[in-house]
């Protein structure tokens, strides 16, 4: 099948974008990961949380976009933060197959819990945009308003996160903990509290994502399923790696874009995972992951 320049940079744009929400999620495996050496497999219930909260501030309580996506991205931190305080903190020390699956029965009981709160249930809803249906144009090619607020969205997030970590007294400790935790400890770092901050910075990304994801595939209690998604794009990238994580994500969004269009229908989820196993048989560590020798 042939495509001309413009369904190809229309293509890509979409790819991108989906990409973008793909590297946000993944970008919060990797934060939790490099923190505390646990597999969250309830980050996809973050993003959930953040779009139900958002959602019920603008269309619920009439308040104007901006406070409902600050307000909810606050409380979803703040999610996250409970979870670390009041279940995962007292399974420190735990075998790593205990931590996941309680993360995944925790993701199952948001779930539940979202079905179950008057005015959310198990409807799909809408979230609105202030650029839903607009449409940039240039010449022939025509470029989703939509499409462009995620990438220009997750690329001032990528840049504050970036000062973050290399400016702010926080975000220099959280590193030195992702390093070593025991070092950290012994140079004054409140290990605990750090690692409660990457769990409510983790939620917190979690939520942004959901909010840019809502216009395109509306609120519901299932939407955090697509962290099954986000977690290749981690291992893709190289678990443990943070640009990695964003460019796994651009690439298995890339890829179910074009695989959509040049290949049967049905085999645009599983081109994404070919692509995985190949990568991980040549490169095991994913793309940017830390490569170790082992000498016998």
């Amino acid at each position: 099948m042939s495509m001309d320049i413009g369904t190809f940079l229309q293509l890509t744009l979409n790819g991108v974008a989906v990409g973008c929400i793909y590297g946000l999620v993944a970008l919060g495996f990797v934060l939790i990961y490099k923190a505390t050496e646990t597999i969250n497999f309830a980050q996809g219930e973050f993003m959930m949380i953040g779009a139900f909260l958002a959602f019920t501030g603008t269309v619920i309580y009439g308040l104007p976009l901006a406070v409902a996506i600050v307000g909810a991205v606050l409380i979803t931190a703040g999610v996250g933060i409970a979870l670390d305080r009041m279940i995962l903190r007292r399974v420190l020390g735990e075998s790593q197959f205990t931590i996941v699956m309680l993360t995944i029965g925790v993701g199952y009981v948001l779930r539940g819990l979202v079905t179950m709160i008057p005015g959310w249930g198990t409807e799909t809803y809408a979230l609105p945009s202030p650029v839903s249906g607009q449409v940039l144009r240039a010449g022939a090619i025509s470029l989703s308003a939509e499409h462009l607020t995620v990438i220009a969205a997750t690329l001032v997030l990528c840049l504050a996160l970036f000062v973050f970590f290399r400016r702010s007294v926080i975000g220099v400790a959280m590193q030195a903990v992702s390093q070593n935790q025991i070092a950290a400890y012994l140079v004054g770092i409140p290990v605990s509290r750090m690692n409660a901050i990457v769990w409510g910075l983790s939620a917190a990304i979690g939520a942004i994502a959901g909010i840019l994801l809502a216009p395109f595939s509306y609120v519901h209690a299932n939407m955090g399923l697509i962290g099954i998604k986000a977690f290749p794009a981690a291992v893709l990238g190289g678990f443990g790696s943070i640009p990695g994580a964003l460019i796994g994500g651009l690439l298995i969004g890339l890829i179910e874009a074009y695989a959509g269009f040049f290949m049967p229908e049905g085999y645009k989820d599983v081109a994404a995972y070919v692509v995985l196993l190949i990568v991980l048989i040549i490169w095991p560590s994913g793309l940017f992951g830390e490569r170790f020798t082992k000498r016998v």
